[in-house]
């Protein structure tokens, strides 16, 4: 994290606790709680930067054959509901902040949360892990 994703993280921490702050319980420990969304907001910018495209030459396109472990991927993604499919695209794919995808899905960051978690969730159980880790 450099210097200016430290200000975006600041920045951020401040209009969220500002935002929040009218419906804070009057005997909320302050100090924590701006410690918590401090944290969370560092975390939420220590992903986007690492999900940061990086310039490559050329790369040749490689179609998916039918039958493919790839097509099979394609086809159980296709298979999640509408909103799971949508949250993990934008979020795993797009390296979209929860907070953005549910501003394009509609509803919370936590909805957007859950809804990419659980299409993970079903997607491991479509394709288990052959390690024993």
């Amino acid at each position: 994290m450099g210097p200016a994703d430290a200000d975006d993280a600041w920045s951020e921490t401040f209009l969220a606790a500002l935002r929040a702050y009218p419906a804070l319980p009057a005997d909320a420990n302050v100090e924590a709680w701006l410690v918590t969304i401090a944290h969370r907001k560092a975390v939420d910018i220590t992903r986007r930067t690492g999900r940061r495209e990086i310039p490559t030459s050329d790369i040749p396109e490689r179609p998916t054959a039918p039958g493919s472990a790839d097509s099979d991927v394609w086809e159980a993604v296709k298979g999640l509901p509408d909103k799971q499919r949508q949250a993990i695209a934008y979020h795993y794919l797009g390296g979209l902040a929860f907070a953005d995808v549910a501003d394009i899905l509609g509803g919370t960051a936590d909805a957007a949360r859950r809804a990419a978690h659980d299409g993970i969730k079903a997607l491991r159980r479509s394709y288990p892990r052959e390690d024993n880790r």
